[in-house]
């Protein structure tokens, strides 16, 4: 499994077009919105300033970019192609294709994280504890496991052709919608109700909280372990049933 797992990360790194909308992209969205904004003026509801508060989502964003799209497609492309059904010729099990594929967009989601770090940190003057920092790291990489989980199920969901329109729909309905790209507190009260449920509100939340010096709320944490349950059991049940077809 292990050469599995080189050989998904020398791919991923090859891909240039990948790197940059998992990678930069983030950072370059966060410049956009959060670069005119000043240090002082706190978003409603949050008590985060803007570049606090975008940097957290930016960062989310960025992870969920590279575990969601980068496994879905990928997964989908290479059960038409039949290179999954090689794989499964050789001794490598079943599971370590899912993780091999899981663990290679977790390495390239971190690159993502760090840089919208950086980019805040030396043009927005955001300034954290250390503490502070290491947290939010450890949070939104592991919280992007959510994601990686969903990106499995949707590669074995969806046919070649048709994975990117319904990963697309998925992708920037849960970015926007969870308040990634602005503050679901612009939103109508209805819309807020709904967004509090999303795994994607709740992934923010967390960063957000570690950003106000305080504890996660169980609500959030809650939320992200039952997508994740919801999600990884739903990758295991296609995988078998992609297996079962072959």
């Amino acid at each position: 499994m292990n050469s599995l797992i080189k050989l998904e990360l020398a791919r991923a790194l090859r891909n240039r077009k990948f790197l940059f909308f998992s990678v930069l992209y983030p950072a370059i969205l966060f410049l956009i919105i959060a670069g005119k904004a000043d240090s002082v003026t706190k978003v409603d509801g949050s008590g985060l300033t803007v570049p606090t508060y975008m940097m957290v989502s930016m960062a989310s964003f960025g992870a969920l970019t590279a575990v969601l799209m980068g496994n879905s497609e990928r997964i989908a492309k290479e059960r038409e192609s039949g290179w999954v059904r090689q794989l499964r010729l050789t001794s490598l099990p079943g599971r370590g294709y899912v993780l091999a594929k899981t663990a290679s967009a977790a390495v390239v989601s971190l690159p993502s994280i760090v840089v919208v770090f950086a980019v805040a940190a030396v043009v927005k003057d955001v300034r954290l504890d250390p503490w502070q920092w290491l947290a939010l790291t450890g949070a939104i990489w592991a919280g992007s496991l959510v994601f990686a989980a969903l990106g499995v199920a949707l590669g074995y969901l969806a046919t070649g052709d048709a994975v990117r329109p319904i990963t697309m729909i998925v992708y920037f309905g849960l970015s926007i919608l969870g308040g990634l790209w602005m503050p679901s507190t612009t939103f109508p009260q209805w819309l807020q109700d709904v967004a509090r449920w999303l795994p994607t509100h709740a992934y923010a939340a967390l960063g957000q909280a570690i950003e106000q010096s305080q504890a996660p709320h169980t609500k959030d944490i809650a939320l992200l372990v039952a997508f994740f349950v919801l999600f990884a059991g739903g990758a295991a049940w296609l995988y078998r049933k992609d297996t079962l077809k072959a």
